[in-house]
């Protein structure tokens, strides 16, 4: 099977510097709309402590071995990228210009490549050259300051609000609209792919709430930080929990019916009642378990769902009839988002193994120079 699949983005040819986090979740975004994504990666691994077969992220791609530090290294990458159209790397400032693959040796090849970077600080400031992680991204963007209870420490999000969310896909975003710019006018470019940007970009609504005085600058405090008791989560009986967001009045009227609470349904607009409001759901959730109340609210539009696990999500009625994940090679997995009438994409191969599919891409790409690059057998065999 050749990389170019199905979707949107069929014929777009993709080179993907191999790191780890949300420049590779980027170029699986690309890769599962139907791009043709090479990912170069190196002797030895890209760091990320897992097996290879296992890495979801770079399902849909190819893989090839290309060892930067080497002689001939740079030269077999800015080969691939004289074929491609888009370009992602994830180094710190400065490191892909020092291999020698950086944008101005990229686009004197390929001038109209969209040149990608991914990266947290972003390429200038005073932090740019500074190792980090998405907690200190959020941390200092204030999104991390908004999520949590108000008598703990924020909460971590995992790495989803900044890598993937305010990082990779913002990358996406700027890549195609690059790559439309390269195509009508035939100029590439480069696309500066900050995650505290992006994290900050994504609190744009919060931002416009709090200069209008309809959000206070501290955790648990407001109407979608947990602050407001018909929006937030409840313990069940079985230690379980149950989602609330009844956030309009027809769906708290509901909410407050099906949960038979109708005597303290009027604190809903004084806050002064708040907390006893608070105090009536959360007494009233724990006499039931998660699926007694799950069979509680079907059907209705209190805007109430039961908090599932990574492993419970695919067997939930919605999202098993929708297809939202899928399986393939013996993997569960959330299937390509968002969908397409007329280009569908789909997961067509499985996690790209480093250095399997050299001849194949050397032969796709017309590079066959990259043929002669090390075999991920003969680099296993040099890192012994």
């Amino acid at each position: 099977m050749t990389g170019s699949g199905y979707g949107p983005l069929t014929g777009v040819r993709v080179v993907e510097l191999a790191g780890i986090g949300p420049g590779p979740f980027a170029a699986m975004l690309l890769a599962d709309l139907g791009a043709d994504v090479v990912r170069v990666d190196r002797p030895g691994g890209a760091g990320l402590a897992i097996d290879p077969a296992y890495d979801l992220t770079n399902r849909n791609k190819r893989s090839v071995l290309i060892d930067l530090k080497s002689e001939e290294g740079p030269r077999r990458v800015l080969d691939l990228v004289e074929k491609a159209d888009i370009l992602v790397e994830g180094y710190r400032p400065g490191v892909a210009e020092r291999l020698g693959v950086g944008p101005e040796e990229c686009l004197a090849r390929n001038p109209k490549l969209v040149y990608g970077r991914m990266t947290g600080w972003g390429q200038d400031g005073p932090l740019a050259a500074r190792a980090g992680h998405d907690i200190a991204y959020i941390a200092v963007t204030g999104t991390l300051g908004m999520i949590g209870k108000p008598d703990e420490g924020p909460t971590v999000p995992a790495n989803l609000v900044g890598d993937y969310a305010g990082g990779s896909l913002y990358l996406v975003v700027g890549v195609l609209a690059a790559l439309q710019h390269a195509r009508a006018h035939g100029e590439g470019q480069v696309v500066d792919a900050a995650i505290v940007d992006g994290a900050a970009h994504l609190a744009t609504m919060i931002h416009g709430m709090l200069a209008a005085g309809g959000w206070q600058d501290r955790r648990g405090a407001n109407l979608l930080d947990g602050g407001c008791p018909f929006y937030g989560t409840y313990e069940t009986a079985d230690g379980q929990y149950m989602a609330v967001g009844s956030l309009e009045q027809q769906f708290y009227d509901e909410f407050i019916r099906l949960l038979g609470l109708d005597a303290v349904a009027p604190a809903r607009k004084d806050l002064a009642r708040w907390e006893e409001l608070r105090t009536a759901i959360t007494e009233r959730f724990r006499t039931r378990t998660r699926e007694e109340w799950t069979a509680v609210f079907e059907g209705s539009d209190a805007c109430v769902a039961p908090v599932l696990s990574l492993r419970e999500a695919p067997a939930h009625p919605h999202l098993a009839a929708r297809a939202t994940f899928v399986e393939h090679g013996g993997l569960t997995q959330p299937g390509p988002a968002p969908r397409f009438s007329a280009t569908p994409g789909s997961v067509r191969r499985p996690p790209a193994l480093p250095g399997a599919d050299t001849a194949e891409v050397a032969r796709d790409w017309g590079v066959p120079e990259l043929a002669g690059a090390p075999s991920a057998k003969h680099t296993k065999e040099n890192d012994r």
